[in-house]
């Protein structure tokens, strides 16, 4: 044979080969690329667990954890009204599966908000109703203007823990806000949340003051042991939230006395957010991200707008470190490890005083709790700037946290902060 016809026939057969080897990577790599049916099908499971398991009907409240997967078992640790009524085992309700319910709901507004822009989904409504009757049960049951109580006792469906928090006022009124300015809501519910801002803004001018070294206090008039109801005079993620709480306020009344409390501090606030400690908890980045957010949609300023927007973004980027350390930590848990359940409070191990507050100690239960949590808060982060556009390994991090979780056996609320992150990326084209 002619050795051009040996040479020509070897460089066609190695070309096919090449384009086949090409063909093949194509394959392998759309492959690996989880699919929408897939991930939507993970959300959906995330869903039906966060209403069938967290959800309490009879205050329309999420509870913090599990602690049994045997239908109308899954919340029989939570406290009595008769403890309640005590404030056992502390003032706050701490590891009792009571701690967080204002905060649950606040985020499950803004989740709400978020996936109706994305489907418009009418039967919503009926979703945000509820969650809004639970928040508004927490602000009002009590009787103290201006309260927002962590959550209410389902035993008697009106008895609270009287020591709430920044933290708990924070995803509040930032749901809250994001509800208003939903079309999931209408103008008797906007009423109502005006109601509620006033409130809580009334609470601030009265109780927050120096004299009280800007503590807006329990629900009986005492100040707060442990520092957590303080408001200015804070750490850089804490900063922006009185002004929040005003602008807020002003947003929804256009009250002058509101407009002048958001502008004496904002400025400043800003400027004692410019660097948050690289150890924040990734709840700290997300509430300090609402906060920012809140404001910057409201900031009438250009120059302090832009500033707050760099704030967000040096938040973003933090948290998409701290994401990755999630990420790792994650990757070196059994799915049994992740199945845990929470336990009966009263019967653990440890317990700590915190400033006279007894506080019992979960054990190894809490990194599970904590890492489902952390994982679904440092995702939502860099998804609230304006115009996000996350790296390749963040997407693939959100997408790869939602495929391998384990929703029908996770007792952690973190699963909520999960769909939180979800939406927020549909909502963006982030995902």
């Amino acid at each position: 044979m002619h050795p051009f016809r040996i040479s020509h026939a070897l460089m066609l057969s190695l070309t096919t080969w090449s384009l086949f080897a090409m063909a093949m990577k194509v394959a392998a790599e759309e492959a690996s690329v989880p699919g929408t049916a897939d991930l939507e099908s993970q959300m959906d499971q995330a869903w039906e667990v966060t209403w069938n398991r967290f959800f309490q009907k009879v205050v329309q409240t999420f509870a913090d954890y599990l602690s049994s997967y045997e239908p109308g078992k899954e919340l029989a640790h939570l406290p009595t009204a008769d403890e309640v009524k005590r404030q056992y085992p502390n003032p706050c309700g701490y590891s009792t599966g009571m701690e967080d319910g204002m905060i649950l709901g606040g985020a499950m507004l803004s989740i709400l908000a978020d996936r109706f822009a994305v489907t418009n989904d009418a039967s919503l409504r009926a979703d945000a109703q509820k969650v809004f009757a639970g928040l508004k049960l927490c602000a009002t049951v009590h009787g103290v203007p201006g309260f927002l109580a962590r959550n209410v006792c389902p035993e008697d469906r009106t008895s609270v823990y009287i020591n709430s928090s920044r933290d708990q006022y924070t995803h509040g009124v930032h749901g809250l806000w994001k509800y208003y300015r939903s079309p999931l809501s209408d103008e008797p519910t906007r009423a109502e949340i005006r109601d509620i801002r006033t409130a809580v803004a009334e609470r601030m001018i009265e109780f927050a003051t120096p004299e009280n070294d800007f503590d807006f206090c329990r629900a009986d008039g005492q100040r707060c042991p442990l520092g957590i109801c303080r408001m200015w005079n804070v750490q850089p993620h804490e900063a922006a939230r009185l002004p929040m709480i005003f602008a807020a306020a002003w947003d929804v009344t256009q009250d002058e006395t509101y407009y002048r409390q958001w502008r004496h501090y904002v400025a400043d606030a800003i400027q004692q957010s410019a660097a948050p400690d690289k150890n924040t908890p990734a709840y700290a980045f997300l509430q300090m991200q609402c906060s920012l957010e809140l404001l910057h949609s409201l900031e009438i300023d250009e120059t302090l707008k832009k500033e707050i927007e760099d704030r967000m973004r040096h938040v973003s980027d933090m948290a998409e470190q701290r994401s990755s350390h999630i990420a790792d930590r994650l990757s070196h848990k059994t799915s049994e490890e992740m199945q845990m359940l929470g336990p009966d409070w009263r019967h653990v191990d440890r317990w700590i005083n915190q400033n006279e507050y007894a506080n019992p100690q979960w054990g190894k239960y809490r990194e599970v709790w904590h890492l489902t949590r952390e994982a679904g808060e440092s995702a939502m982060v860099p998804l609230m700037v304006n115009h996000p556009a996350v790296s390749p390994d963040q997407k693939r991090r959100l997408q790869n946290l939602i495929l391998t979780t384990g929703y029908s056996r996770n007792s952690s609320c973190g699963i909520i902060y999960h769909q939180g992150a979800y939406w927020k990326a549909r909502l963006t084209d982030n995902i």
